[in-house]
């Protein structure tokens, strides 16, 4: 799976959970970019994130990611063990 297909289905999620697609998800987007993305439509983001890909992540991985780059690379990386 590409990485832009992996975005693909990430704004998907996005979108689904905070129930509006007024953002656009880049390497550099955080928290604080998108509206309603907060500590508990976070968790339920990565939660939909998981069961989309087939994926469990790491607490380690979930504690470094800082921005969508970084959930991109995680994805990629647990597709590739997987």
């Amino acid at each position: 799976m590409s990485r832009k297909d992996i975005l693909t289905k990430v704004n998907k999620v996005f979108s689904s959970v905070l129930e509006h697609n007024n953002f656009e998800l880049t390497n550099t987007t955080t928290a604080d970019d998108v509206d309603g993305w907060e500590s508990i439509t976070h968790m339920m983001i990565i939660t939909e994130i998981e069961k989309a890909f087939s994926i469990k992540f790491k607490l380690m991985d979930l504690m470094n990611m800082n921005s969508v780059g970084d959930l991109l690379n995680t994805i990629e990386s647990e597709l590739l063990i997987n």
